[in-house]
């Protein structure tokens, strides 16, 4: 069997290499086009500052290594030009040298991964990204050498956020400019406003609703008119899939601009087969394919590719888009559906804001975590979540990425036996209350109004009336509502308009009981969910 895999970084090395552990025998060629095979470009932004002192440490294997070890050729700075389907052949280009060269197959992987969106900004040429090894060589030399020592980055999502906590780390400025209302469009808004506000604390200024008009020698030039001084510009804008080749060969392209892939990762050439960033998933929950570049997935779909031509009946597993970010010590997370996918698909959901502490409040160093979970309010099943705080998001949002892999309800969250011990989590892990919470909304014990449904509740009349105490309602407070502390409710009843009333405490906890309380005494009432502090990040997000 010979094998030719275009592209060594996550799903090519993953192929090749779990098929040399299958097949002793198979001639297996890897073609990368970088200095570099198999190397760790998620780590790439922390090189650029030196968090990774060491750039050896970005290169997971050389070819020599691999040829030793597995016996696989990795030719790198070799560019394959075109692929023959009749012919089953690949035409390579050696970029050193520029000689033109041949090489046959019998199976083929393309595993060509993503480049980064290329903007219609005139002047766009003197912007550098991060791709590869060699590209963070070129910006790290940049940044030591820029006269002007401001950066402006084009995007607010993953990459660019990461560039600009390690430039600041330099104690660079800079300036993220950002298309739409937020960041990190993948969340809602109320959920990446924390993250925000630590991003801003650290010196990043961030300038949404803003679009580059055109790039100067040392500025961008905003639609708007604005000027914002950029010794170094960064494009971070997302990225494409690089299917140029594929195209050229005739390949199925699918919807979302991906390489398209059946269950076993074969394209619509049966000796074709393809993974990474280059190729669409099938959405777990929306039922559409989409385009989710993650390393973790590369990786696994890498894998399954050596599985399938080895003979191995296997097949992939649909995408839930699992994904964590930390900047300056505040993580944010995501797994599923967010408010936004699931409008836009027309999907069915309820949702809970919970805000408990990441382990139990009597130990010290305990942090506050805040999470949203999205449910189908007909059966109960999960359909997404996120979290952000300084600790645990990450243990938090696995959780729920695995009872979404197991078809969990959000019922069932409240019986999952989790690790437990003070300096680690809760009696109660913010799991579980997840559960709890969840299971009120969706038995209806405790009907609720979304932040953002707030306002139009009170239009139509509705009473609001915070629960918590008054030193809380005197330090900051939802404009122009009532104070009655849940411990005085009962005594305070006729203050209460029973036709329609709306009670909100910090959290939601305090207002669930509040919630009880009415309900028993005859009262129309909803509990604001996740309390004053979802409605206050919610807030704060649409004024930006």
């Amino acid at each position: 069997m010979k094998v030719v895999i275009i592209g060594g970084v996550a799903s090519g090395m993953s192929a090749a290499a779990r098929l040399r552990r299958l097949d002793e025998q198979a001639e297996i060629t890897v073609y990368e086009m970088s200095e570099h095979v198999s190397y760790a470009n998620c780590g790439l932004p922390y090189f650029v500052s030196d968090v990774i002192s060491r750039r050896d440490n970005l290169l997971l294997q050389t070819p020599d290594a691999l040829w030793n070890r597995f016996r696989i050729k990795a030719k790198v700075q070799h560019m394959v030009t075109a692929i023959n389907r009749e012919a089953k052949t690949v035409e390579v280009k050696n970029l050193s040298t520029g000689k033109i060269s041949n090489d046959s197959y019998e199976k083929l992987v393309i595993a060509t991964g993503a480049r980064p969106r290329k903007l219609d900004v005139p002047g766009i040429e003197r912007a550098l990204w991060l791709r590869n090894v060699t590209d963070a060589d070129s910006v790290k030399q940049a940044l030591q050498d820029a006269e002007s020592k401001t950066v402006a980055i084009l995007g607010a999502g993953f990459i660019g956020i990461e560039l600009a906590e390690n430039i600041r780390h330099m104690d660079i400025p800079v300036t993220i400019i950002q298309r739409s209302n937020s960041i990190l469009g993948q969340f809602d808004p109320e959920m990446v406003q924390p993250l925000q506000a630590k991003l801003e604390k650290h010196g990043v200024k961030i300038i949404l609703n803003a679009e580059a008009d055109h790039i100067t020698i040392d500025q961008v030039v905003l639609k708007d008119g604005r000027k914002i001084d950029a010794g170094l510009v960064f494009t971070a804008a997302g990225v494409d899939p690089d299917n140029s080749l594929a195209k050229a060969a005739g390949l199925k392209i699918g919807s979302t601009g991906g390489l398209w892939v059946d269950d076993q990762q074969r394209t619509s050439d049966p000796n074709i087969f393809a993974a990474g960033d280059a190729v669409e998933k099938h959405g777990q929950l929306t039922g559409e394919q989409t385009l989710v570049p993650l390393a973790n997935l590369a990786n696994r779909h890498g894998r399954l590719i050596a599985d399938v031509i080895a003979g191995r009946e296997v097949r992939a597993h649909n995408a839930t888009g699992t994904v964590i970010l930390g900047a300056f010590g505040h993580a944010v997370g995501i797994t599923g559906l967010s408010k936004r996918a699931a409008k836009k698909a027309g999907i069915a959901h309820e949702i809970i804001h919970i805000h408990p502490n990441n382990h139990a409040g009597y130990y010290p160093g305990s942090k506050r975590l805040s999470m949203k979970v999205l449910f189908d309010p007909s059966t109960g099943k999960i359909l997404g979540a996120q979290a952000n705080g300084e600790d645990g998001v990450d243990k938090r949002i696995d959780v729920i990425a695995t009872a979404m892999h197991g078809n969990l309800r959000i019922d069932d969250l409240m019986d999952l036996e989790l690790a437990y011990a003070p300096q680690f989590g809760s009696a109660k892990d913010a799991i579980n209350i997840a559960g709890y919470v969840g299971n009120n909304v969706f038995n209806g014990t405790t009907p609720t109004v979304q932040w953002h449904q707030l306002e139009a509740a009170r239009a139509n009349g509705a009473q609001v009336v915070d629960v918590r105490s008054a030193g809380e309602h005197g330090f900051a407070n939802i404009p122009g509502t009532v104070n009655i502390p849940v411990e005085e409710l009962r005594d305070r009843l006729s203050e209460i308009q029973v036709e329609d009333v709306v009670v909100y405490c910090q959290v939601g906890q305090r207002g669930h009981i509040a919630t009880q309380i009415l309900k028993a005494n005859g009262a129309n009432v909803r509990n604001l969910d996740g309390g004053y502090l979802t409605w206050a990040a919610g807030m704060e997000s649409l004024a930006h």
